[in-house]
């Protein structure tokens, strides 16, 4: 073991140490004891018995030095180690946040991951802490999306506009080709590692021309596909096939497995050339099966069931339900949020700032309440005939009940419920948590119903099914997070809440008036899940939105 390493261990103790809130003068003794190990000689050349008389060495450090030097190992090290989430850890890669500023994340914001950290962020929760500013979280953000392009996962939406631009550009290396983007992204998957194109090429001009423009470095090569590093970060893989086959193989590349392999029995051994997707499942004697739908082969036969079936589009969506406002976490007035809503040909907004128990997002009290209700009554005499419903964000507490009394949740036109706090349940306690919120009268909607954050958090367990059952016996409608971290309910589980014929709310939990426009991925997810606009909450028109829970809140409550 060289100086470096022994330096490095030196360092991460100390920082450990500073993230735990551990004695500071130690953790300092490390932090200097790690800068002197550089500068000197080779330790592992230098007697035992002298490592502590050296300058900027004392007896503790020297003694972990000989342990480092014998067995590899630090025990104190990996002790520390071992009571520290991984995400934790992992934080120290960021720049911007040193080890004071992660304990501050990690106990007092009860933050464990960077992905959740990112999501804070951008809810503007970090700037409320001691020691963050505006500028502060800004870096973060910056750093953490940096971060995160080197890792090879992407959500959707982050490689969104790459796929854009990398199909131009790729259109003017190749102009008199035909070029598809297929794989994962065609298929409108929430998670993406590569992008996916076909081009009518052999494989050997498909080398050439890509290689002769910068940005692009070869990593893979079969008889099938190249692979490439591109400047993007996200690797792309591009397919060769010829012009008579390029319809069955942008079909068949842009499925999945299972699904590929359910269409190659259909069709036998035969190539099918045609000349558009329609003519091709019709060969063998199918309806069109758009992309998104190419993952269970079980829709082939859904599908042939339904044949008048239309899933929702972002177009559908009359109303933005769940956002958030300057009043807790948001970053624009409500005005402000309601005027953007407006543009976007919007009816209604439904603000559902978080509640009081929400401290870290500086959730209402009973007394803001009142006052933002005021405020919202004469918005709504300002904006007619566009309406801004009065709602909120309940957190489920641990038991399950909501966040305030019941004569204060009446005052609402809907409640969100949803779980924000003590995460790391089990699924019995997860189960009992959300089916009590689900039971009492109150809970309109059941809120980003895992608690998800993709490639960050996987969410607490819960029995889908029961937890849908739940909400048809109680006529609560599940949320589908439209936030591309969360997208919430997963599309796997809507066409059982079909069955069991409840609504879905595509709601994009906006903290700005960016964020309104997330309800594009809910939708295009909940396509996936071929959610019709019928049984899309946020597709009603506001009449009918109106009408809806008011009954709703007439035959659960009374009143």
């Amino acid at each position: 073991m060289d100086n470096y390493q022994i330096a490095d261990c030196f360092s991460l103790l100390s920082k450990l140490m500073d993230i735990h809130g551990e004695n500071s003068f130690k953790s300092k003794s490390y932090s200097t004891a790690a800068f002197s190990i550089e500068k000197l000689p080779p330790l592992s050349e230098i007697p035992f018995e002298k490592i502590a008389s050296l300058k900027g060495i004392g007896s503790s450090a020297s003694q972990k030095i000989i342990e480092l030097l014998q067995t590899g190992k630090l025990s104190s090290l990996e002790d520390i180690i071992s009571k520290t989430p991984e995400g934790i850890i992992e934080m120290l890669q960021i720049k911007g946040i040193g080890p004071k500023k992660i304990h501050t994340i990690w106990k007092e914001m009860e933050i464990e991951t960077i992905g959740e950290l990112l999501y804070a962020c951008k809810e503007n929760r970090l700037k409320l802490f001691k020691g963050f500013g505006e500028k502060t979280q800004q870096n973060v953000i910056d750093s953490i999306e940096f971060y995160f392009k080197n890792k090879g996962s992407y959500l959707y939406a982050q490689v969104e506009m790459i796929a854009s631009e990398m199909l131009q550009y790729l259109t003017t290396i190749f102009p008199a080709n035909k070029i598809d983007i297929t794989g994962s992204f065609k298929r409108q998957l929430e998670i993406i590692e590569k992008l996916d194109f076909l081009i009518d090429a052999d494989i050997h001009t498909i080398e050439l021309n890509m290689l002769r423009n910068q940005g692009f470095e070869l990593i893979e090569k079969n008889e099938n596909y190249l692979e490439f590093s591109s400047i993007a970060s996200i690797d792309v893989r591009i397919f060769s096939t010829s012009t008579e086959r390029f319809i069955e193989d942008a079909i068949l590349l842009s499925s999945s497995d299972d699904f590929r392999i359910a269409i190659e029995n259909l069709k036998g051994d035969r190539h099918i050339i045609v000349k558009n997707e329609e003519d091709y499942f019709s060969s063998i004697g199918l309806l069109p099966i758009p992309p998104y739908c190419r993952e269970n082969p079980n829709i082939i036969q859904k599908l042939s069931e339904k044949k008048t079936m239309k899933p929702v589009e972002a177009t559908d969506i009359k109303g933005i339900i769940h956002c958030h406002s300057n009043w807790s976490d948001g970053s624009n007035t409500i005005e402000e949020m309601a005027l953007a809503a407006k543009s976007m040909g919007m009816e209604y907004l439904v603000i559902s700032d978080h509640s009081k128990s929400a401290f870290y997002a500086q959730g209402l009290s009973e007394e803001k309440i009142y006052a933002q209700h005021q405020y919202i009554d004469e918005l709504n005499e300002k904006l007619a005939p566009f309406r801004i419903f009065k709602s909120i964000e309940s957190d489920i507490l641990n038991d399950g009940s909501l966040d305030y009394s019941d004569s204060i949740l009446k005052q609402f036109d809907l409640i969100i419920a949803s779980v924000h706090s003590n995460l790391k349940m089990n699924e019995e306690k997860a189960m009992n948590r959300l089916i009590n919120a689900i039971e009492n009268p109150y809970t309109t909607i059941l809120g980003h119903m895992t608690g998800r954050l993709l490639l960050s958090r996987p969410g607490y367990p819960v029995n889908h099914q029961k937890i849908i059952d739940a909400c048809a016996a109680n006529n609560v409608a599940i949320e589908l997070n439209a936030h591309p971290s969360r997208l919430d309910i997963d599309w796997r589980h809507i066409d059982y809440a079909l069955e069991k014929n409840v609504l879905i709310s595509i709601n994009p939990d906006a903290h700005n008036i960016n964020g309104l426009n997330d309800v594009k991925y809910g939708a295009l997810i909940a396509q996936k899940g071929m959610l019709p606009k019928e049984k899309n909450l946020s597709s009603f028109g506001l009449n009918e939105f109106t009408n809806y829970i008011h009954q709703i809140k007439k035959d659960k409550c009374g009143n």
